[in-house]
C-alpha cells in the first residue's frame, strides 16, 4: 500500500488591542516554494522557534492582553487563554488563543455537549461530549496494498485518478466481497463527537502542532486518538471509504477550490490572521448533519486535518487524518505522515479520545 503523504509545512498568527490600533507583527515567514497544483497543502518555512528554521524579519513585540474564556471553549480545568481580536478588515471574526491557536468566533452560541448527548444517544458509557465506539476493525497492518488500495479497485466513478486521487463512488457489493476474508481486531474506546473544542456550532481551532494537540487533550483528561482509533470511528466495521458511506456526496466540507497560500507572520500576529482569513473555507462543527460516521461521529473527513498518534511501529508519531476542505483525498483510511511533531499549518487541528469504559 503506498504511503499517503501530502506536501504542507509550517507557519504562525496575531492579536490587536482595539478596532483602532493594529498590532505590529514580530516576524515574517518566508515562503519556501510555490506549489504547482492543488494537493494536500504545500510547504512553508518554519518559524525560528521550531526545529526547522527560516529567515525572520524582527518587528515590534506587543504584550498580549487576556480575557476570560467564553462559551465556545470546553469547560476544562485550565481553560484556554484568549487574546482579543476584531473582525475589522477580515471576512470572519477571528480570535487568538494562548498566543498560538486561531478560531473563527461562532455567530451563535455553541450547544452544551450534555444537550447534544441526549439528542444523539451515542455517548454510551463515555464522558460528556464523547461517543462510545466498539466493534471489529478490518486490519491491514503489514499488507502492502492495504484497505485503501484494495478499495480503489472497486471504484466505479472516478473524479480524478491523479494524486490526490478521488473516487466519486465505490461499489459496495464488490468491496464487501473483496474484504470478507480480511482479518479483524477488536476496538473499544471513546472519541469526541466533534473537532476540538468539541461543541456543536463552534468552529474548530487551527494552527496546532502535534505536541500542542497532545497537551490540549491531556488538559481535558483525555488523550490524542491513535491512527487506528480515528480510522475505525470514521469507517465502521465495513471499512466504508467515507464516513457517510460509499459515495462522495456533497455532505461534508470538502472539494472546495484550493487557494495558494502566500505569507504568514508571527504566530499571534496580524499578518497571520489576515492570511488565515483569506484561506479559510471551514465551517462550524456539525453544520453538515449528514457528514456522520456509522458510530455517530461528525466531520471526520473534510473541514480540517486532525492530529493522531501513529499505530505503526518505527514511524514518527505525528499522523494527520481526515483531510481538509480542499480537493484532496478526504477518505477514512488515508493518512498524512510527512510532518513532524512541531509542524503547524492553517488547516491543522485535533480531536481527542479516551480509553473505553471497563466491562
Amino acid at each position: 500500500m503506498r504511503k499517503a503523504v501530502d506536501s504542507s509545512m509550517v507557519y504562525p498568527p496575531r492579536h490587536i488591542r482595539s478596532l483602532a490600533t493594529v498590532v505590529a507583527v514580530t516576524s515574517l515567514l518566508a515562503v519556501a516554494a510555490a506549489p504547482a497544483r492543488p494537493s494536500d497543502p504545500p510547504p512553508l518555512m518554519a518559524p525560528a522557534s521550531r526545529v526547522e528554521s527560516g529567515p525572520l524579519s524582527p518587528k515590534t513585540a506587543v504584550t498580549p492582553l487576556t480575557i476570560n474564556v467564553a462559551s465556545e471553549l470546553p469547560r476544562a480545568e485550565s481553560p484556554l487563554e484568549l487574546l482579543p481580536t476584531t473582525a475589522a478588515r477580515t471576512r470572519f471574526p477571528w480570535r487568538n488563543l494562548e498566543g498560538k491557536f486561531w478560531q473563527v468566533v461562532a455567530q451563535t452560541t455553541p450547544e452544551d455537549p450534555a444537550v447534544t448527548d441526549l439528542r444523539e444517544g451515542t455517548r454510551g458509557a463515555c464522558g460528556v461530549g464523547m461517543v462510545e465506539v466498539k466493534g471489529r476493525m478490518k486490519d491491514d497492518a503489514g499488507d502492502w496494498f492495504g484497505v485503501d488500495g484494495l478499495q480503489q479497485l472497486t471504484c466505479k466513478k472516478w473524479i480524478s485518478r491523479e494524486w490526490p486521487e478521488r473516487c466519486g463512488e465505490y461499489d459496495r457489493d464488490a468491496w464487501l466481497e473483496k474484504s470478507k476474508a480480511m482479518k479483524t481486531m477488536p476496538m473499544h474506546f471513546c472519541i469526541d463527537r466533534f473537532e476540538y473544542p468539541n461543541r456543536l456550532g463552534a468552529n474548530p481551532i487551527v494552527l496546532v502542532d502535534w505536541n500542542e494537540a497532545n497537551a490540549l487533550c491531556k488538559r481535558d483528561n483525555k488523550r490524542l486518538c491513535t491512527e487506528d482509533e480515528w480510522t475505525f470511528a470514521c469507517e465502521g466495521e465495513e471499512a466504508q471509504p467515507y464516513p457517510q458511506g460509499y459515495a462522495r456526496e456533497d455532505v461534508c466540507v470538502n472539494d472546495r477550490q484550493w487557494r495558494e497560500f502566500k505569507q504568514f507572520g508571527r504566530r499571534d500576529g496580524e499578518a497571520t490572521m489576515l492570511e488565515l482569513d483569506r484561506l479559510w473555507q471551514g465551517e462550524p462543527s456539525g453544520s453538515k448533519p449528514r457528514c456522520k460516521s456509522p458510530f455517530g461521529v461528525y466531520d471526520m473527513t473534510g473541514n480540517i486535518d486532525e492530529w493522531t498518534r501513529s499505530s505503526r511501529p518505527n514511524e514518527r508519531p505525528s499522523v494527520l487524518k481526515g483531510g481538509y476542505w480542499g480537493p484532496v483525498r478526504t477518505r477514512c483510511r488515508p493518512a498524512t505522515k510527512a510532518h513532524g511533531e512541531t509542524h503547524v499549518f492553517y488547516q491543522e487541528g485535533l480531536r481527542c479520545c479516551a480509553d473505553g469504559p471497563s466491562p
